[in-house]
């Protein structure tokens, strides 16, 4: 149990995605569950209640409207996806790495475990779901049906009817037949064949006893026979070049998809090797292929995390793109300052803008330009350094060749057009250094004219570079500026490694290897060095705000020191082995990433205190590679003081998987997507003279209330009713019976007389003032006498203005109105 108000680890981008229906694309992502929408690619629900990695989620082929997902917490959920809400929760125990629901187990489920006392050893068992009333039940009836079974969800498969399962396992085949209770293995290791014969995926005909393997040498075989162990048969197709990914039937069986690393999908008609189409130039490699149940849609889930849904004709449809996976994340997390997206490395040679609160990718900037080739051990140009200006109309590439002794440099410079929202390239520079650039930052002033940009660039070449803009004095010149460098500085001939500029720009900070030098940013002259042997410098910030005065570094020995600077000394130091040093642009907080010992833990600190702020230990089994501070839309209401350093800014982090992780403060409940966005069920319904009524009236009433202008007042009490809000967002199916609810749901409409409040005195009052408005006509003439006596005080400069009825009526309302919430700021 986590403790209320405790901070949260949240997988919130990079996971797999799995799962497909007609209406609605379903598929795991991370710890969730989310809910497309497939005609508008957007996301309808979020599911969430797993502990840990969702591993795998299956329709319940008793009621489409409900989901089985599993987790590596060791629990299989039963969702109620339209509502988005769990119906029961049963406690398996063991991590569960795959599920599988076929029709014919009523009341069970089957799933991958590990198999007790061996290491890298999985069993496929049948899990007993329990009956009974509670919403948390134990699974704890299991049975094992076939043992030494590959971890993956492809490497298993349920025959037609259910009658028999098929298991793959680097070249061994295993059927079992379930009546019979008889289990047939089959070896390609003593068959006279040529190239890699290992099984990669197996999937099996929904109509016929047919099983369709894909190996890891390019083939498709398709085995027919094998109720016998001798007289088995199977037949080859052949197409693929590398490893057969997946492999798919469609639901009448005349077709099969393959998917591989060619990032082309293959569809074979009658299992004939001279009958298939293609889809090709899909971007990335085919991981998964699923198929809707009805047969319309198929979707393929690719290597760079994003899911292509495609029409039975082979047509391309729509495309959703997830946090793209990249070889290797060179830049690290960078905020765009205009968008908020998180900015790193997408596809090869480009930079992806991720928008992290849809989950979804904004845009693609290709900054190589040049046409990628999937080959291994060919020398290719990508993406290593970027940063972005305080304003983000100003961003600075760096992309350089995979030669490790003399590489191809190339330092862009990047400005936003308004007119085409989009960064048009400005300047090229070739080789801004003789080796390796290790960082890059700006100097920038919120873009005043008295400040202008600066662009420093630190290399391995042992020296930094300071660019400026020009004026181009060529008239042909497309650009009325561009850069140019200004300024070379070195340090006795030691590599530059980092580089970051201080909070008002003054000052420039570089590391030299052991040694931290600092440069006045107007003449460039060397201030000051700090160093703190032994070891290298590894990351180096300055703090902000009223910690400004502080230097922090951390060097590769596994130190973390503070330097101040007005007295030139170190002013403390602690034994840690920090791998990510990422300061808050929004306030005095600095939080630090250690490894040791094979886990990631987080300080958060202010320099000018001696102890940290807030400590987590075994934040995550992964390596936490890279950080970054994202500044909130609005600043988040938090109650604990030991949290308030997330009050402006979330904390997001990359680890060795390539995970993007989070930090919150908010509950499950609190987390998921809010009631505002759900299911649009109208979409998917028949149109009937019943809905075409009910929207009729609904427009009406809303068209009168607009023109009414009237302002909706909810009372307090009602908003604070949980009898209320139970009653009108739980699904009926779920609910109690009317007699449970009665009783509570009257208490919670009754309102004690002793307590009145502000609402109903304005009530009174309001009724008091309409019955004086319709009055004698001689009332009327005093109001207008008094008009004409306060007409000599306007040449004065001292009007009092006299509203109409219609004004004082749209005033009382006004009156009534609760503005109590404002308190809150």
């Amino acid at each position: 149990m986590v403790s209320p108000g405790a901070l949260r680890v949240v997988r919130c981008g990079g996971s797999a995605l799995r799962g497909a229906r007609a209406v609605y694309l379903l598929c795991a992502s991370g710890d969730f569950v989310k809910v497309y929408s497939v005609s508008t690619e957007e996301t309808l629900r979020l599911m969430g209640g797993h502990a840990d990695l969702v591993t795998g989620i299956q329709l319940n082929p008793h009621n489409h409207m409900q989901l089985y997902s599993c987790s590596l917490d060791g629990s299989i959920k039963l969702w109620d996806f339209m509502d988005g809400i769990p119906i029961k929760t049963f406690t398996v125990g063991s991590k569960l790495l795959a599920l599988y629901a076929p029709a014919s187990a009523e009341d069970s489920v089957f799933v991958v475990i590990p198999k007790k006392g061996e290491r890298d050893t999985f069993q496929l068992v049948s899990v007993k779901l329990t009956k009974g009333a509670g919403q948390d039940l134990e699974a704890k009836e299991l049975s094992v049906v076939v043992d030494d079974v590959g971890a993956s969800m492809k490497h298993i498969a349920f025959g037609r009817e259910g009658a028999y399962v098929v298991s793959v396992k680097e070249v061994n085949l295993q059927v079992y037949f379930f009546k019979r209770k008889q289990l047939n293995r089959f070896s390609l290791s003593t068959m006279k064949t040529k190239g890699d014969n290992h099984f990669s995926c197996v999937v099996c005909h929904p109509t016929e006893d047919c099983i369709a393997t894909g190996h890891a040498d390019g083939k498709i075989r398709l085995w027919r026979n094998f109720h016998h162990r001798k007289e088995y048969t199977y037949s080859t197709l052949h197409w693929h070049h590398d490893v057969v990914m997946d492999l798919a039937f469609s639901v009448e069986g005349t077709r099969l998809l393959s998917g591989g690393v060619e990032s082309v999908l293959v569809q074979w008609h009658n299992e004939s090797s001279c009958q298939k189409d293609f889809l090709p130039r899909l971007g990335s490699p085919i991981e998964y292929i699923s198929v809707s149940s009805d047969g319309a849609l198929c979707c393929t889930l690719h290597a760079d995390n994003r899911i292509t849904i495609i029409n039975s004709n082979l047509r391309f449809s729509r495309s959703i793109q997830g946090l793209i996976k990249s070889r290797d994340v060179k830049t690290g997390l960078v905020v765009d300052p205009r968008t908020k997206a998180l900015v790193l490395n997408g596809e090869p040679g480009h930079l992806q803008f991720y928008c992290l609160q849809s989950d979804q990718q904004l845009f693609s900037l290709d900054i190589v330009q040049r046409q990628y080739i999937h080959q291994a051990g060919l020398k290719q140009s990508d993406l290593v350094k970027v940063a972005f200006s305080a304003q983000g109309t100003w961003l600075a590439t760096v992309e350089e060749s995979e030669e490790v002794t003399d590489p191809e440099l190339q330092l862009k410079l990047w400005f936003y057009s308004e007119e085409t929202q989009s960064f048009e390239l400005n300047t090229r520079i070739n080789t801004p250094h003789d080796n390796h650039i290790t960082d890059m930052c700006f100097r920038d002033m919120d873009d005043l004219e008295d400040d202008p940009l600066i662009l420093v660039t630190a290399g391995r070449d042992c020296v930094f570079k300071v660019w400026v803009m020009v004026e181009d004095t060529d008239p042909e010149a497309q650009q009325s500026v561009s850069w140019s460098c200004d300024f070379v500085g070195s340090y006795h001939n030691y590599q530059a490694t980092n580089c970051c500029f201080s909070e008002d720009g003054s000052l420039l900070a570089v590391s030299f290897e052991e040694t931290v030098t600092l440069w006045d940013s107007v003449t460039w002259d060397l201030k000051c060095t700090f160093c703190h042997p032994p070891g290298n410098i590894r990351n180096i910030c300055f703090g902000r705000l009223t910690c400004s005065k502080y230097l922090i570094g951390a060097t590769d020995y596994g130190f973390l020191c503070c330097w101040n600077l007005l007295t030139c000394a170190l002013e403390w130091s602690a034994h840690l082995n920090i791998v990510v040093l990422q300061p808050d642009p929004l306030s005095e907080h600095i939080a630090a990433v250690s490894w040791l010992s094979k886990e990631s833990s987080l300080f958060v600190f202010k320099p000018n205190e001696p102890r940290p702020v807030y400590i987590q230990r075994n934040l995550c089994k992964e390596k936490i590679l890279l950080a970054a501070f994202v500044p909130r839309e609005e600043p988040e209401t938090i109650s604990s003081e030991k949290y308030l350093w997330l009050r402006r800014s979330q904390l997001f982090f990359l680890t060795d998987t390539q995970e993007l992780m989070t930090l919150s403060t908010k509950s499950l409940e609190e987390r998921l997507t809010p009631s505002s966005k759900q299911l649009a069920v109208e979409e998917s319904l028949p149109v009937t003279p019943f809905s075409l009524l009910l929207g009729k009236q609904r427009r009406q009433q809303s068209q009168e209330d607009t023109d009414l202008g009237k302002l909706v007042v909810h009372n307090k009490h009602e908003q604070a009713s949980p009898a209320v809000k139970e009653l009108l967002h739980t699904p009926a199916h779920v609910l109690p019976s009317a007699s449970f609810l009665c009783t509570i749901f009257i208490n919670s409409l009754l309102i004690s007389k002793e307590n009145k409040s502000d609402e109903e005195v304005a009530d009174e009052v309001e009724m008091e003032s309409e019955k004086t408005e319709d009055d004698s006509d001689e009332e009327g003439d005093v109001a207008e006498m008094e008009q004409e006596d306060t007409s000599h005080m306007e040449l004065l400069g001292e009007v009092t203005c006299k509203l109409s009825k219609s004004q004082e009526k749209e005033l009382r309302k006004i009156r009534k109105t609760d503005y109590s919430w404002i308190s809150a700021f």
